[in-house]
Formats: C-alpha cells, structure tokens, sequence
C-alpha cells in the first residue's frame, strides 16, 4: 500500500467515527496524514498508568480495555471500547501521563494520533477543538455513571444494567451474547467472579435470566427493572 493509498484509507474510516464525521475534509485530510495504524495481539498492552501521554487512540477493530489496578493487584476495568470509539484523549491534551492502562481483549487495529503532531493541526484548525470538547463531556458522563454503579448499586442491579445494555446493542434481543470473559466481566463491574457467579445465580433462580453458556435470555420482568 503507497503512502496516499494509507491517508485515504485512514481519512476514510476518521470519517465515520462520531468525534471526526461531521469536521471538514481539509481537516481530515491533515488527521489522516499525522495517523499511525497500530495492531496488538489479544492481551497486548497499548500502555500502562504512568507512562507518558504520547497522543490518543481510535479502535478501528477489535476491543480494547481501559482499566487500573490496585495494590493488592485487584482490576477495575473502567471501559471497553470498540470500533470507531475513542480514549485517552486527556494527556493529549494536558502533556501528563496516562492515568490508567488499555491492553486488546482479542486481536485489535487502532489508529493513534500522535500528541505534538495532533496539537498542530488545533493550531492550523481550531474548529476541531469544539470536537475534543464534546469527547471530554461525554467521559466525565461516562466516569460519574461509573461512580454511581459502584457506590450505590449490588452486583446483581449493576449486572442487570449490564444484561440491558447489551441488549439495547444488540437490536432490542431477548437472547443476548456475553461480549466478555466472565473474569473481564467481574473487573467492569467492579466486583470477583466468584460473586458474579453468585448474582447471576441469583437472576437465574428468580426467573429473571435463563443461561445457556454465554448465550442469555431475558425476561420480559428483568425489563421492568
């Protein structure tokens, strides 16, 4: 592939992500040539906390885990991220470290945008900028709900949410499709596998769900919760 064969093909897929598909196409154009495509293996790390915020990411395929660990080495998953959605967007901006690690949950491509070489093409277009903007307010969103969940809810309402959720992205399906490994899982909801286990026996023996390996059903009263 030649050099201009890799911008369209960049430029190309910037324009369907929702922080890049409504800005203009000289400032595509001038994204596309500062991009780097980047592949990691599943459970290959992009970076880890404290390593210095050398530009943000953008999953082109793939999954990808945001994620901090304790002390004691207990996970917290903050977020996965999927294709066409955006992270780590903070030290691209503020010069600092990564606050948290990102590592593929499966075979993953990604576009990483360099931080000095983004920061210029703000200087050339700073219309982009508005863009970042709405990206910012849509993490803290994201971070406050996270704080709720694990603050004010148990295992069993957070998995309940989560069994909703998928559904919704799955088109509304009465059978969803576990997207994780039951110990990934357990880290995003913020909790072990062995009381996962617990609160989907607990949802299983209330009639809520009936499992059958990672395919789910739900019932029309888990809906109302």
């Amino acid at each position: 592939m030649t050099l201009t064969e890799r911008v369209l093909e960049v430029k190309q897929f910037l324009h369907k992500t929702p922080i890049f598909q409504d800005i203009l196409d000289e400032q595509l154009q001038a994204l596309a040539h500062i991009a780097i495509p980047q592949t990691y293996q599943k459970g290959e790390t992009l970076f880890w906390e404290g390593d210095s915020g050398t530009g943000f990411f953008i999953v082109k395929s793939g999954i990808i885990k945001v994620f901090k660990v304790a002390n004691g080495g207990k996970e917290q998953i903050l977020h996965i991220f999927g294709a066409e959605e955006h992270f780590a967007e903070v030290p691209a901006f503020d010069g600092g470290n990564f606050p948290a690690s990102a590592a593929a949950l499966e075979n993953s491509e990604v576009v990483f945008i360099p931080r000095t070489a983004f920061l210029m093409v703000l200087q050339q277009h700073p219309t982009l900028a508005i863009a970042m903007l709405g990206t910012f307010a849509r993490h803290l969103r994201r971070l406050a709900h996270l704080v709720d969940t694990l603050s004010f809810q148990e295992v069993p309402e957070r998995l309940t949410k989560y069994l909703l959720m998928l559904s919704d992205r799955q088109g509304n399906a009465d059978i969803v499709e576990l997207d994780l490994p039951k110990g990934q899982l357990a880290a995003l909801l913020g909790t072990i596998p062995e009381t996962l286990s617990r609160a989907f026996y607990k949802l299983s023996q209330s009639g809520m769900i009936e499992m059958n390996g990672t395919k789910i059903k739900l019932s029309p009263q888990l809906r109302q919760h």
